[in-house]
């Protein structure tokens, strides 16, 4: 590989890996410290929701009697904020490049922010939680495997006309 190709990549590295974490940074705030998700009200109490499906089933079940903000926010809100966790990941690391790893990583990393919510009193733990988190993980190391066979396909057609495949010449 030529060395402004080695440069070009390592910068498109650490420009993957800024915004991972500028994702983090968001995250965080959204989980923790929002004020438009009622994280500013901290509980006196823990709060804690550990029968599975409870709450999906209610906010489907009540889902005309709730507002569509409430109906979102909790059902796709929670499976679409964790997908970049996913397709992050499986870009910046090829250790995480197996749907297993990124399972594991993503109800790891939803569990510990639920933990952390519960234990801030400033959320609810809620399993239901860990379960949209958790394929929101997946559905970005899908969107991740969607983005590499594009990429790949890609790269095969400029390679066959006359370009550089695999870091050969023809």
């Amino acid at each position: 590989m030529k060395l402004s190709k080695k440069i070009k990549r390592r910068n498109y590295t650490k420009a993957g890996w800024l915004l991972f974490y500028l994702y983090i940074i968001l995250l965080s705030y959204f989980l923790f410290f929002s004020e438009r998700y009622g994280r500013s009200c901290i509980s006196d109490d823990y709060r804690y929701n550990l029968d599975f499906l409870k709450e999906i089933r209610r906010f489907i079940i009540y889902r005309n009697k709730l507002s569509v903000e409430s109906f979102v926010v909790n059902i796709l809100g929670n499976i679409l904020a964790f997908a970049p966790y996913g397709f992050f990941l499986s870009l910046l690391n090829k250790r995480y490049r197996s749907s297993l790893s990124i399972t594991i990583l993503s109800i790891l990393f939803s569990l510990t922010v639920e933990v952390v919510q519960m234990l801030m009193k400033v959320g609810v733990f809620d399993v239901d939680d860990i379960l949209l988190n958790s394929l929101g993980g997946i559905l970005g190391y899908l969107t991740f495997k969607l983005y590499a066979w594009i990429r790949k396909r890609i790269e095969k057609k400029g390679a066959g006309k006359g370009g550089v495949e695999y870091g050969k010449k023809r």
